[in-house]
């Protein structure tokens, strides 16, 4: 597989064949003989023993947040990276992956086995597990009362940073609003009210504050001083058109332009909602950005090329957060979620998640290269999802592609076939949309994601024909056991990778909840 990607074009992916995997440096690797992989281990074990501990005091934090990033997303994506380099997948590493500590996440809630990102997200960012769409408020709320809040509220680290004088930000490819932000700068038993419209009756009229409003109108310290990603909708009056889908609206009730009161509430404050307005940005003149570059979730990696009005990157976003908040010389906390990780799964395509995962990847460079050893970087996810990495494959074989397997120790030219004698793929997940047959019955609504699904009409007893054309299909859904509309979350442990003061603390297996602990300490934040 080859790939180029630029402002221009976005992702633009070749098929992989058999004959280049043969020729791939994979397989022709210096080192990948008996005696180089002893060699290697050898070298691995003296860097490990050299691993220094920081335990001074860190001036930053920078928590990333991979939504659904579970334990395959990231070892099917450490393959796509280094295949889309054209270099060895197996044996390639995501950036984050070369950092010194790590350890595993137990991310169930308070009242969930399997979780969904609100009381995930709430567990990261106040130390304390919470139920089921709970946004940093205790299990003692009762979810979509908003009487039960008051009393019931969690401290955040944000909430604590900006008590303390430092800087704040958070930047998503989700919306600004979303279960994973808001949990950082909002306390809502609801999760869904990104804005008044959405909330009942009872709620507006008693004021209770939707999420949206929470963020602009946020009481501790100065306010946040960054929020980008997208939701320009739950910002804007229904009665406002949107900047870019000019047919659609902003969906708030109140009447309130809360982009409006964004610059009104802060001096050298600026709101942006396309890439030209971002890139002109100067970061040692603004003190308060907020970005809401789409009416609702940024574009996907692979699709940002078709954008009207154009968006910045995840690492773009990243960098310039950092650049406005590094101007605090007390510190600052920083929140970067690449929230399209789990919006792929729960679509059931695997390439777009993957692809989502190499560009929080991407920021998590940036992120390391900004930044010097005062700076703690916490790498995690908040649950993970049903996909699944199985078969014999070949060492190279495309991992978004047909299984194959070997003939004599040499890559076989055809794909591994089941007990039907049907070909079947590397990655598959264990319940979505990508049933036979189901995707054609599937009613158009938000959560439909656009596909042509034509190899469904050769299924054989529930299997369909696959081929290396349908597979390579940016809208290929893999194959899934249990027919849902949209695939669900995983529940097992997801990944903690750390760099920076503190780090060496994320070792063994941990409740979710303490990676707050291990960050406050970090800013001796009480």
């Amino acid at each position: 597989m080859s790939c180029t990607i630029s402002r221009s074009t976005g992702w633009q992916f070749r098929t992989i064949t058999a004959a280049t995997l043969v020729l791939s440096p994979l397989l022709t690797a210096q080192g990948q003989t008996p005696e180089g992989w002893f060699a290697n281990g050898q070298a691995a074990l003296a860097t490990l023993k050299k691993t220094p501990i920081n335990d001074k005091p860190a001036k930053n934090v920078i928590l990333m947040i991979g939504d659904g990033m579970g334990v395959t997303t990231v070892t099917a994506a450490r393959i796509l990276e280094g295949q889309l380099r054209g270099v060895g997948g197996e044996e390639n590493q995501l950036f984050f992956e070369t950092f010194p500590w790590s350890a595993l996440s137990k991310t169930y809630s308070a009242n969930q086995q399997i979780a969904d990102s609100a009381p995930t997200a709430t567990a990261l960012v106040t130390g304390v597990k919470a139920n089921d769409a709970a946004i940093s408020v205790n299990q003692n709320a009762v979810r979509g009362k908003y009487k039960t809040t008051a009393g019931n509220e969690l401290r955040t680290i944000l909430e604590l940073a900006e008590q303390n004088g430092l800087s704040t930000g958070v930047v998503t490819t989700a919306t600004v609003t979303h279960a994973t932000p808001a949990a950082c700068y909002a306390h809502s038993p609801e999760r869904g009210w990104e804005n008044d419209s959405g909330m009942p009756l009872e709620a507006r009229k008693a004021g209770f504050p939707d999420i949206a409003r929470q963020l602009v109108e946020f009481p501790h310290g100065n306010g946040l001083e960054v929020a980008l990603g997208g939701g320009r909708q739950h910002f804007l009056p229904k009665t406002a058109a949107d900047h870019e889908e000019v047919r659609k609206t902003g969906s708030r009730l109140d009447g309130l332009d809360l982009t409006a009161q964004w610059t009104q509430k802060y001096e050298n404050s600026a709101y942006v909602w396309n890439q030209a307005q971002f890139a002109a940005i100067d970061p040692m003149k603004t003190s308060h950005l907020l970005g809401l570059f789409e009416r609702s979730y940024m574009r996907y990696t692979i699709d940002r090329a078709k954008d009207v009005g154009g968006e910045p990157t995840l690492p773009e976003m990243t960098t310039k957060a950092i650049q406005i908040l590094s101007r605090n010389p007390k510190g600052y906390f920083l929140m970067v979620e690449g929230g399209r990780i789990d919006h792929g799964h729960h679509a059931g395509n695997p390439r777009r998640a993957l692809t989502e995962t190499i560009e929080l990847a991407a920021a998590v460079k940036v992120a390391r290269e900004m930044t010097g050893e005062d700076t703690l970087i916490v790498v995690t996810a908040d649950h993970s999802h049903t996909l699944t990495m199985a078969g014999y494959s070949y060492r190279g074989n495309d991992i978004l592609g047909l299984a194959r397997g070997g003939d004599k120790g040499k890559p076989s030219k055809r794909p591994a076939l089941d007990m039907l004698l049907r070909p079947y793929t590397t990655l598959s997940y264990a319940n979505g949309p990508g049933y036979p047959g189901v995707s054609d019955r599937q009613p158009e609504g938000p959560k439909r994601y656009p596909h042509t699904p034509t190899y469904y009409e050769a299924a054989t007893n529930d299997r369909p024909l696959l081929t290396a054309d349908v597979v390579a299909s940016a809208d290929f859904l893999p194959e899934t056991g249990v027919p849902l509309g949209s695939e669900t979350h995983g529940g097992e442990d997801v990944p903690v990778y750390a760099d920076g003061p503190n780090a060496h603390l994320f070792r063994g297996t941990i409740e979710q909840n303490v990676i707050y602990h291990i960050m406050a300490d970090a800013l001796r934040l009480k």
